[in-house]
């Protein structure tokens, strides 16, 4: 076994999740990330925790077929929620055999079995939990990457040091977290201003998402003005959608495009009423992810990007006397901030073309 491997199972087991003796762990995991399951396994038996092994959220084959033949008519299923509630942590593993494997399924179909599973999401979110990428060959392919390459890229922005990467993004945290109003502006085609008074700014350093390497808050629910184009394309349910363009008023998207698969941006927005607010605002800060990979799990953590999501806002970005948007979704989106892009905080330039005012003053 390639030792990056182990390395990586540790930093899940210690940095990420703080596993302890006793902990009851459900490790869901495509059959293809089998090496890193594996080594979770020896860690987890090293520490007295309790193992389980599901494959619930990979979107390969059974989960295609049990979709395409489903009315479209789902209820939350209750055992696989008592399973949740019984567990201390939950380490989920992206990597596939077929990214597109659920592209044929209707959006309709994948939105109302996504609104079932709300319930569950929710209750995972109140585990301690990791989400994390296993360098398979469909995942390099979608990268357009050798395997070889695509493994270096992943191992390279997992296992190193973050306590360096903390310490860079707190400088963001400390312009952020105490402001009241965000600006961001790219080219001609993005003018957006959110309010994000009294919602605390949080630090993503490996902990729950691995790799980490963004700040992250929520908007106000009803503050966000403007428009916004991500032309950056997003991979949702086995489909790339092209250059998305949300139209902001009140806090709610009142027109939305695409350039392709507009049905599945549809579809994602008319999930429920919290779907056409967003629910996250994030600045990407890890140099080390330096390429496009359709992988958001990546692409969102890029320096010079930021990054939207419509749906869900999590729990520990809104202030206890704001509103927390509410959906089955959380769906992310990316702009490039690298060229003609700016930041504004609170009528202050944070950053431009991609650097901060930070990175500036260090040099």
């Amino acid at each position: 076994m390639d030792p990056r491997i182990r390395e990586h199972a540790e930093i899940i087991a210690t940095h990420s999740v703080d596993l302890q003796e006793g902990d009851n762990v459900v490790v869901d995991a495509h059959p293809v990330a089998e090496d890193l399951v594996v080594a979770l396994h020896e860690v987890i038996g090293d520490r007295g925790a309790n193992p389980l092994t599901t494959s619930q959220r990979t979107g390969k084959r059974g989960l295609r077929a049990f979709l395409r033949a489903a009315d479209g008519e789902f209820e939350t299923p209750s055992h696989e929620l008592a399973l949740i509630e019984e567990t201390d942590v939950y380490i989920a593993i992206r990597a596939s055999d077929n990214v597109t494997q659920t592209a044929d399924v209707d959006p309709e179909v994948s939105a109302a079995y996504q609104q079932a599973h709300h319930p569950i999401l929710e209750e995972r979110l109140s585990k301690r939990w990791c989400l994390t990428q296993f360098p398979a060959p469909a995942n390099a392919q979608l990268a357009e990457m050798s395997t070889e390459g695509y493994e270096n890229f992943v191992w390279d922005a997992v296992n190193k040091e973050w306590d360096a990467q903390r310490e860079l993004q707190a400088n963001m945290v400390e312009i952020l977290d105490p402001a009241e109003e965000v600006r961001i502006v790219s080219g001609e085609t993005t003018d957006v201003t959110m309010s994000v008074a009294g919602n605390p700014t949080l630090n993503d350093y490996g902990e729950r998402n691995l790799p980490g390497g963004e700040v992250f808050t929520a908007p106000v629910p009803d503050s966000v003005e403007g428009e916004v184009l991500f032309d950056m394309p997003l991979y949702h349910q086995g489909r790339e959608v092209t250059d998305v363009s949300l139209e902001f008023e009140d806090g709610e998207v009142i027109a939305h495009s695409a350039g392709k698969n507009e049905e599945v941006l549809t579809e994602v927005l008319d999930t429920d009423e919290g779907a056409r607010r967003l629910g996250e605002l994030g600045i990407g800060m890890n140099r080390d992810i330096d390429r496009f990979t359709y992988n958001m799990l990546f692409d969102e953590k890029m320096g010079d990007t930021v990054h939207m999501a419509v749906g869900r806002a999590y729990d520990d970005t809104v202030g206890e006397d704001n509103e927390r948007n509410d959906s089955a979704v959380h769906v992310d989106m990316i702009v490039d901030m690298s060229e003609d892009s700016f930041i504004e905080v609170d009528g202050e330039r944070v950053q431009e073309d991609g650097t901060f005012v930070f990175e500036e003053s260090e040099d």
